[in-house]
């Protein structure tokens, strides 16, 4: 249904501008959730490593680095965090960070990233439900508050519901909603893109509309906090052990390689 071309080259050119040694960059965002417009932005995300001295000494380096603009005729939302907050968030039952670390969608890689991505089973857990429920739930707020709604939020509100039982049910990061949609058959959703990407003008629904995905939208929500007790996901992160050794190699060393 999409064809849009992903200008890596491009990206890449962002990616070595970064200020900090980086683990990872990965694409997310809509491009990653399967609906990018022809004029949507390209949101990049990944870990970057702060030096010793600004990590130990009285200077301290950027924890979070945002970055936003233009450049070579693209729009890039660039976020990345030092190694040891994108750790930190992936055991505390974060789905963005995971969605991010595990995107198919790479624009830049090194062996660490790798060793992160097999790290991150033993961060999940059926906890991670709370995560999609909550974003869930703001998405919903934001489509209601329009008159008429947009189309957009709605994508949003299904996305994050169909991946949290998906992570629940198989112990899988998938954030792509048509993939999603391939077992969760959800026969508007389909349309629903097809409105997002054809333009504002298509991009809004009526009232009979709203009142049909408002049945949906609390439907998904209850299956998503049946499906909490119901996984085989543990309680908590197992992945603390390996992540601490992980970052203590990062900082002793200095870089990725």
């Amino acid at each position: 249904m999409n064809a849009l071309t992903i200008d890596y080259d491009k990206l890449e050119r962002q990616v070595a501008a970064h200020p900090y040694p980086l683990l990872f960059a990965t694409i997310s965002g809509a491009h990653l959730y399967g609906f990018p417009s022809a004029d949507s932005d390209f949101d990049l995300r990944g870990v970057h490593l702060l030096p010793l001295r600004q990590v130990v000494g009285l200077s301290l380096g950027e924890e979070t680095v945002e970055r936003a603009g233009v450049h070579d005729g693209i729009e890039v939302d660039l976020v990345t965090h030092d190694a040891k907050k994108f750790f930190g968030l992936m055991l505390k039952k974060n789905g963005y960070v995971l969605e991010q670390l595990l995107s198919p969608l790479v624009v830049y890689s090194t062996p660490e990233h790798e060793e992160l991505k097999s790290i991150a089973p033993s961060c999940f857990t059926r906890h991670h439900a709370h995560h999609y429920l909550g974003f869930a739930e703001t998405q919903w707020k934001l489509f209601r508050k329009e008159t008429p709604p947009r189309v957009k939020p709605l994508l949003y509100v299904y996305r994050v519901l169909l991946t949290g039982m998906h992570l629940l049910r198989t112990g899988e990061v998938e954030a792509n909603l048509l993939t999603l949609n391939e077992s969760a058959k959800l026969p508007y959703i389909d349309e629903l893109v097809e409105r997002k990407l054809a333009g504002p003008e298509k991009g809004r629904l009526e009232a009979a509309d709203v009142d049909f995905h408002q049945r949906e939208y609390e439907r998904l929500v209850a299956r998503l906090e049946a499906a909490m007790p119901a996984s085989k996901l543990p309680n908590e992160a197992n992945g603390r052990a390996a992540l601490d050794d992980l970052l203590v190699r990062l900082r002793i060393r200095g870089r990725a390689e």
